[in-house]
């Protein structure tokens, strides 16, 4: 796989902290997509006291059977009105902006940014087939350790999201979402004023002061975390010396029936990032579901490689532990603005409405602008590694 070039975006100055910040975020819906996005960019830069956007992001859905190019008309209506120095969005099925979140088009969600002092830098990637292998290109190529963030946004029928991540130096947090789609082809990707049906788009923010990263994967644990004792590749065979089966029964069988309920509509793991910590909380597990358990076997199958002497710990996933994940992952310390990528089944399909996580978000930080969509995949950092998730909030805050 090789990496390709990058575009930068004016400003190289050394980031000055969260000074002279500002945000603004704005929703439109209805059919006609370039007019909701010319009174979304509208709300998004009263926000700003009259200053152009270093920054934009634009997000459109078009609705059930709405064409992808008029969608892309949309977004690049969006991204010429507000004149930023750096954009980049897409079309998902669902949007998030103005306080609410859209599950389906037609709407537009944009969020805007004025970054003194940040370097920006923009790049379109790309996969093809190429000698049996798949060549990444478009890739940032420098990422150094603590001088930046990235977000991103992928269309995954036409690149390789885990991939991507793979490939990419080690150095810097990376945020963003998969654009749910029909089918292929239907995606659009937006960066720098153009519209684009396949690949990826991100952008890498040099700041690091006053910028944070929130993954909220909203499980919570049953049963002690105990150590795999036996494995190969997805198969855990034994946990604590225990074939893993027989383990599993004896915590679900110890708990309540609610949560014996919650065991059987999806079952998840945790596995641990960092086996050397001295204690594992929140946030310092990884969750993959349960694929299939062989009774007779004993051995329990999972979504990741799982290794010898890692620990792990099961998990259920319901409405209030997720709400409780969120709250506590975002703390209390107010922030000017942020984006974020929500799981397409949180929303309604977890949640009373699908302002859930925008409420949560908006009560603990308060921030100016926020705005983001709701991801087929989600990406984020968990323990200091970048990871492509599922029914996740993934969050990139300026404080």
């Amino acid at each position: 796989m090789t990496n390709g070039s990058a575009r930068s975006a004016g400003d190289t100055g050394e980031s000055t902290g969260g000074a002279g910040r500002r945000f603004g975020d704005g929703l439109a819906t209805g059919p006609d997509l370039e007019g909701a996005a010319e009174v979304a960019v509208a709300q998004a830069l009263d926000g700003l006291g009259g200053q152009a956007p270093d920054l934009l992001a634009v997000f459109v859905a078009p609705g059930p059977g709405q064409d992808p190019d008029q969608a892309a008309a949309a977004g690049e209506r969006a991204m010429q009105l507000a004149g930023a120095r750096a954009a980049f969005g897409g079309t998902p099925t669902g949007v998030i902006g103005g306080g609410h979140g859209r599950e389906q088009g037609p709407a537009v969600a944009v969020w805007a940014a004025v970054l003194p002092g940040v370097e920006i830098e923009t790049f379109r990637m790309s996969a093809r087939h190429a000698a049996g292998d798949i060549e990444l290109t478009g890739l940032p190529t420098e990422l150094p350790e603590g001088r930046g963030v990235v977000a991103a946004v992928v269309d995954p029928y036409t690149f390789p999201a885990a991939g991507f991540l793979r490939c990419l130096p080690a150095g810097a947090p990376v945020v963003g979402g998969l654009v749910g789609s029909p089918g292929p082809g239907a995606a659009r990707l937006f960066l720098d004023g153009e519209a684009f049906a396949r690949g990826g788009v991100a952008v890498r923010l040099s700041a690091t002061d006053g910028v944070r990263t929130v993954v909220s994967q909203g499980c919570r644990p049953i049963g002690p975390p105990m150590t795999v004792t036996r494995a190969e590749r997805n198969i855990v065979l034994e946990l604590a010396g225990q074939p893993a089966y027989h383990r599993l029964v004896e915590i679900v069988t110890a708990l309540k029936p609610e949560d014996q309920e919650l065991v059987a509509r999806g079952l998840h793991v945790g596995i641990a990032v960092d086996e050397y910590a001295d204690e594992h909380g929140r946030g310092d597990f990884l969750i993959r579901g349960v694929l299939g358990v062989d009774e007779h076997g004993g051995a329990i199958a999972v979504g990741d490689v799982v290794e010898v002497g890692q620990t792990l710990r099961f998990q259920v996933r319901d409405a209030g532990g997720a709400g409780e994940d969120l709250t506590e992952l975002l703390g209390s310390r107010p922030a000017r603005g942020a984006l974020l990528f929500s799981c397409n089944g949180r929303g309604t399909a977890m949640f009373p409405d699908a302002d859930h996580d925008v409420r949560i978000v908006q009560k603990a930080l308060g921030p100016e602008g926020l705005a983001g969509f709701f991801a087929a995949g989600e990406i984020g950092p968990v323990a200091g590694q970048n990871h492509l998730h599922a029914f996740t909030a993934s969050l990139l805050v300026f404080d």
